[in-house]
């Protein structure tokens, strides 16, 4: 019998993509195969991914299962956030207004800025020498 998920979305922060699978469930969250408790240490990080839950109050409501790569653990906690405010935005137009509210819905765009040619990083320059 094949699992059926409510939605399915992706979330991107950095250079970190998340893609994500969301049932009906009891609020079980898998990532890459490990636990959330396993895959983030970080209370942070963990307290970034329950903010679309707690914001439309269905923390325990969902299973989710979640396939990340790229980026830090940071970057990855950002796209999950992302992903899963996509998830519950397009079940419910109400979800919707209250994440776009909170800002959850934006893709945080920010990214590491090129090294330039000639030049020994991003922003750094040579020294300058008046003679």
């Amino acid at each position: 019998m094949a699992t059926k998920y409510i939605s399915n979305t992706v979330g991107k922060r950095k250079t970190a993509i998340a893609r994500l699978h969301l049932k009906k469930g009891d609020g079980k969250i898998t990532i890459n195969g490990r636990t959330l408790e396993q895959y983030l240490i970080r209370p942070t990080s963990r307290m970034l991914i329950m903010q679309p839950f707690e914001l439309t109050n269905s923390v325990g409501k969902f299973d989710v299962h979640i396939n990340v790569l790229g980026g830090g653990l940071s970057g990855q906690a950002g796209a999950i956030r992302h992903s899963i405010s996509r998830a519950l935005a397009k079940m419910d137009e109400a979800n919707h207004k209250v994440l776009k509210k909170a800002g959850l819905l934006t893709r945080d765009a920010r990214k590491k800025e090129r090294k330039l040619p000639g030049q020994p990083g991003a922003r750094k320059r040579f020294q300058f020498s008046k003679r």
